[in-house]
């Protein structure tokens, strides 16, 4: 945890840096005036907490010291009285501070796209990708968040090759990010004669939706396909090339949508997960170059990294990033995620926290 009064030193001094150059004439005149100012404003107000972090900490001393001295019931009542408002202070002020230093991002407030693909485990893993869905669709419900299908490819018993949806509402990304990555679950399937515990695996992949202004994709490096969509095994066949394929020919990224009977509609769900997959593939290029990006994430969020196991037999489930078990498995998978989520978040805070420089206030 960052020890915020053990930098105020260096707060005050880049508070006196950026006054200097707020009075700038070249500064002011200048493009990087704006920029200045943010940067100003957000060190200001970090240093106002932190000063009086300060003060509320001498004083809770104080307190302390004049409660081991005090022998009157009357004046000790009062004085713990003092003490609890400046304890309250003191825990007030620094989550005022860690949301200073740590802000929610933009792109938390986002909606979600996610997808789910079925791993090693043959037609249990294609089972275990539904019940993923199942938890994700239930915990959007609790969330208020609505749920639409962009593609899908079911199998013959009720699971899914690949299924991908839209999670729509306010911080849905900010909810749903820390899914990316390996689900392992062991259990006995239903086609198991014997008893004997199969392990299998899902992957989960979230991105934040990005809408048009977020990204610029030339359509005319987009090949557009259209075809009959068809339900599982070939059933169900349509009779008009409903199927939209695009394919984006310079990162060879390709999305399919056949869940709409009406071509536009699939076309339009294909193309808020082209712009999403399109971005990330940006952002994990520009991460490449500068690793600090991902300094505080739990984990890398990477596909490959197994993240989380689903024991049946043990009634237990694993969040392996942060070493959190539970005993509640039925409530997981009916979408009770609150208590996991916050943990996580809390994990990532501190990782951040611990991470967090001084220069890092002037990264506006």
């Amino acid at each position: 945890m960052l020890d915020i009064l053990a930098e105020l030193p260096k707060i005050q001094e880049e508070y006196k840096e950026l006054e200097k150059k707020m009075g700038d004439p070249e500064v002011i005149e200048s493009n990087r005036y704006q920029t200045i100012s943010q940067q100003y404003a957000k060190v200001k107000e970090i240093l106002t907490r932190a000063e009086e972090l300060k003060e509320v900490k001498l004083r809770i001393e104080e307190n302390e010291e004049m409660l081991e001295a005090e022998d009157d019931e009357e004046m000790i009542e009062l004085i713990e009285e003092e003490l609890s408002e400046n304890r309250n202070r003191r825990q007030e002020l620094q989550e005022e501070v860690k949301d200073l230093l740590i802000p929610e991002s933009e792109e938390d407030k986002k909606n979600a796209i996610l997808e789910i693909r079925a791993g090693a485990g043959g037609d249990e893993s294609a089972l275990f990708a539904a019940d993923l869905l199942r938890l994700y669709s239930r915990y959007a419900d609790k969330q208020d968040f609505q749920v639409e299908t962009l593609e899908n490819r079911p199998t013959s018993i009720g699971g899914f090759t690949l299924v991908s949806i839209a999670i729509e509402g306010k911080g849905a990304y900010g909810k749903y990010k820390y899914e990316s990555g390996v689900h392992r679950v062991q259990r006995v399937p239903e086609t198991e004669s014997s008893g004997r515990i199969h392990t299998s695996t899902a992957t989960v992949a979230v991105l934040p939706e990005a809408e048009e202004v977020d990204v610029e994709i030339d359509r005319n490096e987009v090949r557009v396909d259209t075809f009959r969509s068809s339900g599982p095994g070939g059933q169900h066949a349509n009779v008009t090339d409903s199927a939209v394929r695009l394919t984006h020919e310079p990162t060879d990224i390709v999305v399919t949508c056949q869940d709409e009977s009406s071509q536009h509609k699939n076309r339009k769900k294909a193309w808020r997960v082209l712009r999403s997959r399109y971005k990330e593939k940006i952002e994990e290029a520009q991460a490449e170059k500068r690793d600090s990006k991902r300094r505080g994430q739990i984990g890398q969020g990477q596909r490959s990294e197994k993240i989380r196991t689903y024991n049946f037999p043990q009634n237990r489930v694993t969040d392996h990033r942060i070493n959190y078990t539970t005993h509640n498995l039925e409530g997981i998978l009916e979408g009770e995620l609150d208590e996991l989520f916050e943990e996580l978040i809390a994990a990532e805070e501190e990782k951040r926290l611990e991470n967090f420089e001084i220069e890092d206030l002037l990264d506006t």
